[in-house]
């Protein structure tokens, strides 16, 4: 196994620590993104209710604790002992996801007995959302680099963690660090919510806020302070391929899931769709790749609200540049920030710009799918039905990948079987 960067090519070894971006990434050109690489293996699942445990045959932290002279015991070991202490602070540690029938929704939806909308509900998953399964992966290497001290650092000298987010992301990056008793910083914009902020800081993150200032280039504010943290030492701890590609790897555990899940004799019939909504993209890549690792053959849908939609935006260039097959190379003409102040009820997926989109037109193009610009109108009513017709407490966030289902549904068969993530529990 190895790292691989989608855009030029150069190869990091699997036994390099902190191999967060491609050794090419400058501030003058970050268009850059590693992926794992690997020989085929055989996919199989344990029955373990780890599913860090249950696929880590499959996991590149995995392979690089290997790699770096940590034992099959010793590996196995620091994953349960970061879990368990995740547990200790989360109420929860790591454990496989259901993915069921809403029956309610899917009558609502009109959808016959033979298809209808199935769920993956990652709400009680740890913090709350699928983002602690692509920290955890980071958290991982870290810990194996300290057990085989292959990092400049000991346990009393970790340099602080960092990331820019102000929901889920900060909530499960803060999470896991006070498991850990690892620093961390959380970049925030102005306006987070109190309870959010209030939390973090109950987690012990160093919460800082960010402005937009009239200096600062194109996009996120908080980026930009996140990633002058970073250049001063701090460890990238981030839910985004593009500035730490380690996040893609446990993140590709929900994707695994799902193959499981979803195997055609358990299942029943193919799974015909799956929407999932997309703020910075490595959602949707893990997920793909996930399925794809698993032989499972699913159109993937990226759904996107009207008042920020980089990636849909992306797709229509690069559909008229007759290039969805070679993006990468196409990056300065397709992607940019949203040049308008983004805004949307779903405001957990208003990233300026869709940072994994590379991996995640790729799946798409690859699936036969295509993203979905839902209507605000639609987000709202998305989620109002997750409440009216299912018990999941989901988030406005968490349901998005519902509103792209109503902006497609009579382009849906009524026989078909798709399913959306909900991702993102409510919170006060």
């Amino acid at each position: 196994m190895e790292l691989e960067c989608a855009v030029c090519g150069a190869i990091i070894p699997i036994a390099q620590p902190l191999s967060w971006q491609c050794p090419n990434v400058s501030s003058a050109d970050r268009r850059h993104v590693m992926r794992f690489r690997a020989e085929p293996q055989s996919f199989e699942e344990s029955g373990e209710s780890n599913p860090f445990v249950a696929f880590r045959h499959l996991l590149a932290v995995d392979a690089f604790g290997a790699s770096i002279g940590l034992d099959d015991v010793t590996r196995r070991s620091i994953i349960e002992q970061a879990d368990a202490d995740v547990a200790r602070i989360a109420g929860t540690g790591f454990r496989v996801t259901p993915l069921e029938r809403a029956d309610r929704l899917s009558d609502a939806l009109g959808f016959s007995d033979r298809g209808g909308v199935w769920v993956k509900d990652d709400t009680h998953n740890v913090a709350g959302s699928h983002k602690a399964r692509h920290l955890f992966g980071i958290l991982l290497h870290l810990l194996m680099g300290e057990k085989a001290g292959v990092v400049s650092w000991s346990r009393g000298t970790r340099p602080p963690l960092a990331i820019a987010s102000c929901g889920n992301a900060a909530i499960a990056a803060s999470t896991l660090a006070r498991s850990a008793n690892w620093p961390i910083h959380v970049f925030v914009p102005v306006g987070a919510a109190p309870a959010t902020l209030s939390l973090l800081e109950q987690l012990g993150a160093n919460v800082v806020e960010c402005p937009r200032r009239s200096e600062d280039p194109p996009g996120d504010p908080c980026i930009h302070r996140f990633r002058e943290a970073v250049a001063n030492g701090a460890v990238p701890f981030s839910v985004q391929g593009t500035e730490n590609a380690w996040c893609l790897d446990g993140g590709r555990t929900i994707g695994w899931e799902i193959a499981s899940q979803v195997s055609v004799p358990t299942f029943g019939a193919p799974l015909g769709r799956l929407f999932v909504q997309v703020g910075g993209g490595a959602f949707i890549s893990c997920a793909a790749e996930g399925l794809r690792a698993g032989g499972i053959a699913t159109r993937i849908h990226g759904v996107q609200t009207e008042g920020c939609a980089p990636l849909v935006r992306a797709w229509q260039r690069a559909t008229a540049l007759a290039v969805l097959d070679d993006v990468a190379h196409y990056w300065p003409d397709c992607m940019w920030p949203w040049e308008t102040m983004p805004s949307s009820l779903a405001d957990g997926i208003l990233d300026d710009e869709t940072y994994d989109w590379v991996s995640a037109i790729g799946a798409m193009a690859r699936t036969g799918g295509f993203p979905v610009m839902a209507t605000e109108e639609l987000v709202h009513a998305a989620f109002a039905m997750s409440h009216d017709f299912t018990d999941i407490d989901v988030s406005p966030t968490g349901s998005a990948g519902l509103a792209g289902v109503l902006q497609m549904r009579h382009d849906i068969g009524d026989d078909e079987r798709i399913a959306v993530m909900f991702s993102g529990v409510r919170r006060n």
